[in-house]
């Protein structure tokens, strides 16, 4: 049996939590911040299930928030979903959006040129306290998780003053959903005081855990108007 390729770096950049790489693996790509592994080419399934699940409640247009363009999978899935309305990104890393526009275009399916795509390079908390306007739907992959978070910072997310901010960046019959690459029982509790209706969905994957989908929808106490189409 003839072994796999080792991984060769394309390209090196500094990072928010460290050094980024983007690495080629046989004809994948591989994303590494700071030593940790975030994510690959491979399947995608669960980063397109992450969009899909959550904007199938809504009705076109919908207003999505796409917190990390990764791979661009979620973007391709959600620039392709017949419900997506305005497309609005967050990424905080300037090499991730870099690569997107050479190596990892075909993974987004050219999306970053779609009219209804506004990509802004941000850090996700800094920018959903600066910009309070509801959206009907957003969908979370900064990091492998919950419990697994690429910086400290990144935690207050999954904490209930982050989960109280995502919710109040919702519409009243919005919809947050979150990727993991493993079951957190205390998020899901978490998500419970802050959402009316919460289920998973679960991908098998070739690691240990299947990746999980957390969707929460409609948010406890929230009355502001729904946000107009464009």
């Amino acid at each position: 049996m003839q072994s796999s390729p080792a991984p060769v770096i394309v390209d090196r950049a500094p990072g928010a939590a460290g050094e980024l790489i983007l690495r080629k693996s046989g004809p994948h790509y591989e994303i590494i911040s700071n030593g940790v592994f975030l994510m690959d080419t491979r399947d995608g399934a669960s980063e397109r299930l992450l969009v899909t699940a959550a904007l199938d409640h809504h009705p076109p247009p919908a207003d999505i928030l796409i917190g990390g363009l990764g791979v661009g999978f979620s973007l391709a899935a959600a620039a392709a979903h017949p419900h997506a309305g305005t497309i609005t990104v967050i990424e905080r890393e300037p090499a991730v959006i870099a690569w997107h526009r050479t190596h990892l275009r075909p993974c987004s399916a050219g999306a970053l040129d779609d009219p209804r795509v506004r990509l802004h390079q941000a850090d996700l908390l800094t920018w959903l306290h600066r910009n309070p306007r509801p959206h009907h739907v957003i969908c979370l992959d900064i990091d492998n998780g919950p419990d697994w978070t690429v910086s400290d910072g990144n935690a207050r997310l999954y904490q209930p003053s982050g989960l109280r901010l995502l919710a109040d960046r919702l519409t009243p019959d919005g919809t947050l959903a979150v990727w993991s690459a493993a079951p957190s029982p205390a998020f899901r509790r978490r998500l419970r005081d802050h959402f009316t209706h919460v289920t998973t969905r679960t991908v098998p994957h070739r690691r240990a855990h299947p990746d999980v989908i957390y969707l929460a929808r409609h948010p406890r106490g929230v009355s502001h108007p729904t946000p107009p189409h464009f």
